[in-house]
C-alpha cells in the first residue's frame, strides 16, 4: 500500500468558526461530524477535523502552518474573500510584505491566518 495524507486535528477555540473560515475562504466541502470534531473534506479525501481545546488546557494554542495547493481559479476567489473579508495577509511567512501575493516557483502564493492564529497558505504551484 502507498502512503498518502488522510486527515488532520486543527486545535480551534470555536471549531464551528474555525470550520466556516476554511469553508468559506477555501470552498472546502462539509463532511459528516461526529463526537468532538466539526470536519471538511478535500479533494482526494483529506478531512480537517477542527477540535475545540478547553480555554483553561492550555495558556494559548500553538500555531501550526497549513498549506493549500490550489488552482489559479480557487486562487483568485480566495484571494478575493481574503481581500474583501478585510483578512491581513502578507506576500511572505514572516509578514514583511503585507497586502501582497508572491509570485514564487511559477505560481502565486499568500500567508494569513486563521481564527484560531494557525498560519495558512495558499500556493498555486507546488515548492518540488
Amino acid at each position: 500500500m502507498t502512503c498518502t495524507f488522510n486527515h488532520t486535528i486543527v486545535a480551534a477555540r470555536d471549531r464551528t468558526v474555525s470550520a466556516e473560515f476554511y469553508r468559506h475562504v477555501l470552498e472546502a466541502a462539509d463532511a459528516p461530524s461526529w463526537g468532538p470534531f466539526t470536519n471538511l473534506m478535500l479533494d482526494g479525501g483529506v478531512l480537517i477535523q477542527f477540535a475545540d481545546l478547553p480555554a483553561d488546557a492550555f495558556p494559548e494554542i500553538q500555531p501550526q502552518h497549513y498549506a493549500f495547493l490550489v488552482d489559479d481559479e480557487l486562487f483568485d476567489r480566495a484571494y478575493a474573500r481574503l481581500v474583501a473579508d478585510g483578512v491581513e495577509h502578507w506576500a511572505d511567512p514572516h509578514g514583511r510584505r503585507p497586502g501582497e501575493i508572491n509570485h514564487g516557483h511559477g505560481g502565486r502564493g499568500v500567508y494569513f491566518r486563521d481564527p484560531a492564529g494557525h498560519g495558512l497558505e495558499i500556493l498555486t504551484r507546488p515548492y518540488l
